[in-house]
């Protein structure tokens, strides 16, 4: 089910060119209301042909299909609201489930969330962190949601990490600007390559520590593995990240974590701006390192 008021500021049209136009609800979501959902305006059932007025209050719906299994998994809710879901993901955890793991990841633990709540959400994730950063992952109640928030990448949304980089980043603000494709040898790895896709990365140190560096990060592009990438490009690996040439003498994973998220509204044009701390073993790191500078 999707709720929905139609702005003051908009004149009278058909339905279907309000959602498709102005809500960007895709042809094949239009067509499943259409041949076996439901259109309410101001609580009476209307047909498709129906011509909206500014204020009315519309409601949507339809059944959405989703193959994942859900699974009792505790879930760090940040933000939720009738469009949108925005969790805290701890390390090691897989965001979407795979043909190996499909019972223990985001996904999972999201359908049981929705089912457990009596709703008919699917899983719809904006984007995605790797299993063994943390921090928070946006996720869509609805595909039209989704695509709204991804029609041009990332540039709609504003991410924001905190990593702890191998050695002295000098200078301390910068932008890396470095083309990444996949590695010729391996299907995980990433490098940077004068064929690969653009990719950009903006950095400002925020404390020097003992031989590292404590690194605000924003992506300007969102490719596999960009920061970890990016940051062993300029010989300051992450710590813990052993595929890119980290050490894991302080932490048993790439201490990378999704900091803050910030963005329009897609539905409501309000600004969310959600921020997590850093989780206990980041900074446990920090404090190990602090001291060995002291």
């Amino acid at each position: 089910m999707l709720d929905l008021i139609v702005p003051s500021n908009l004149h009278s049209m058909p339905i279907k060119e309000f959602l498709r136009v102005h809500i960007g609800l895709s042809l094949t979501i239009w067509r499943k209301i259409k041949h076996s959902g439901s259109i309410v305006v101001n609580g009476k059932d209307v047909s498709i042909a129906h011509i909206i007025c500014p204020n009315d209050v519309i409601t949507l719906n339809w059944l959405q299909s989703c193959d994942i299994i859900p699974s009792n998994i505790s879930l760090h809710i940040a933000f939720e609201d009738d469009t949108l879901l925005i969790i805290d993901k701890p390390a090691g955890m897989l965001v979407h489930p795979t043909t190996n793991e499909h019972l223990s990841t985001v996904g999972n633990a999201i359908m049981h969330y929705f089912h457990m709540q009596g709703q008919s959400y699917s899983f719809h994730p904006v984007h995605r962190l790797d299993r063994n950063t943390s921090g928070l992952v946006l996720i869509a109640k609805f595909p039209h949601i989704q695509h709204l928030l991804s029609i041009n990448g990332v540039k709609n949304i504003n991410r924001q990490y905190i990593a702890l980089a191998t050695g002295v980043l000098k200078p301390p603000t910068g932008t890396i600007d470095a083309p990444i494709a996949r590695h010729p040898d391996s299907i995980i790895q990433r490098v940077v390559d004068s064929k690969g896709q653009h990719a950009t990365t903006c950095y400002k140190v925020l404390e020097f520590l003992s031989d590292a560096s404590l690194v605000e990060l924003t992506l300007l592009t969102g490719r596999t593995h960009q920061i970890r990438v990016h940051l062993s490009h300029i010989g300051h690996p992450i710590i813990g990240d052993d595929l890119y040439g980290g050490s894991r003498d302080l932490i048993s994973r790439q201490a990378l974590h999704a900091a803050r998220l910030s963005f329009t509204h897609p539905v409501s044009g309000k600004l969310i701006d959600i921020s997590s701390p850093l989780p206990a073993d980041m900074l446990k790191a920090i404090q190990l390192l602090s001291n060995d500078d002291e």
